[in-house]
């Protein structure tokens, strides 16, 4: 992992289009602005993790199709 510091105001880019600005720090609170390519997904890390579950449980279980034989 790199780690950084940085100051408010100042910022990091990453690959050329994707540059996150130290809005504010209060207290032991980092207030962080995103910007990035309407494509590019930016997710809290909890609402990431969110999703992620919510596609798993709507996928298809892999091992119930391999276990089908097409006999009835």
């Amino acid at each position: 992992m790199l780690v950084l510091s940085r100051k408010k105001n100042e910022s990091i880019v990453i690959n050329d289009d994707i540059t996150i600005v130290v809005v504010e720090i209060r207290g032991d609170k980092v207030r962080l602005g995103v910007e990035a390519p309407k494509e590019v997904p930016v997710h809290r890390r909890e609402v990431f993790d969110a999703i992620r579950r919510n596609e798993a449980e709507k996928a298809p279980d892999k091992s119930d199709a391999a276990n089908t034989t097409g006999d009835s």
